[in-house]
């Protein structure tokens, strides 16, 4: 059984900069971090894959991100605790994508991985990245893909070549869902914490070689990558200014509820 993470590069700080130009995250490499939901992600496929290997069912994770050439270290972490293999989507066609343009991007990366593992039964990624929160790219890679969806999974229960089983969040409380193969997860940050790498894991990671495609490489549409393939346009992005209006209310309990009425009037 093949499986793909995606994973992805997020500010490892509160500090995050802008650019005044095209309204995205500036990403510089600089104290970046796995996104901790697709850390979650990760840590799940791994327990499968061995769950199934001791089962003397052979799987593979593999790992896929778009972004800077700095994203390799990162990539690197993932396979020094235990990720099989890795590709990095990185060109400057890619920058600015929104999560159209990214799950477009992502499918191409996906195909790559299939030319050499097969293609994936499963594709796991976090219910949503810290830096953006829009929870769109699980739900948007199972429709770009023809796969079955579950979002804000917990656990993975069972799985076998038809069929995976998974508890998952969903209204009203927790459901256990049972999804056809091929099918696409988001999971939860609480659902479990990565393991940490070995030392054989980290020199074997330092070692193994972690393509870099462009988007030639991929065979992606130029049109549909990036700024250029992306409907959503951020228009301003700025810091809200901050500023104290508090109104003092005082007197007997029927004067302040008075004055009250007068003041949301006012604002209203």
């Amino acid at each position: 059984m093949h499986i793909v993470v995606c994973v992805k590069a997020v500010p490892g700080s509160t500090e995050v900069k802008m650019d005044p130009k095209t309204h995205t995250i500036v990403r510089d490499g600089g104290a970046a971090v796995v996104n901790p939901f697709d850390a979650t992600a990760l840590e799940l496929a791994l327990r499968l894959r061995d769950a199934r290997d001791a089962a003397g069912e052979p799987s593979r994770v593999s790992v896929l991100s778009m972004g800077i050439p700095a994203t390799e270290a990162l990539l690197r972490d993932c396979m020094a605790r235990g990720a099989d293999e890795a590709l990095l989507l990185s060109d400057r066609a890619f920058a600015g994508a929104d999560t159209l343009a990214t799950t477009y991007a992502l499918t191409c990366g996906i195909a790559r991985l299939a030319k050499g593992a097969g293609e994936p039964a499963l594709v796991l990624c976090g219910k949503m990245a810290v830096d953006g929160d829009t929870a769109q790219i699980g739900p948007e890679l199972a429709g770009a893909l023809g796969a079955a969806c579950a979002t804000d999974v917990r656990e993975i229960l069972a799985c076998d070549e038809k069929a995976v089983l998974v508890r998952a969040a969903v209204d009203g409380g927790m459901a256990e869902l049972e999804l056809p193969l091929p099918a696409v997860l988001t999971v939860a940050k609480e659902a479990a914490q990565l393991r940490m790498p070995s030392i054989a894991g980290v020199r074997a990671a330092a070692a193994a070689p972690v393509p870099v495609a462009t988007a030639q490489a991929v065979g992606a549409d130029t049109a549909r990558i990036g700024l250029a393939g992306s409907p959503t346009q951020v228009v301003r992005s700025f810091v809200p200014e901050q500023r104290s209006r508090a109104v003092p209310v005082v007197g007997a309990p029927a004067e302040q509820a008075a004055r009250l009425v007068q003041i949301i009037a006012e604002v209203s």
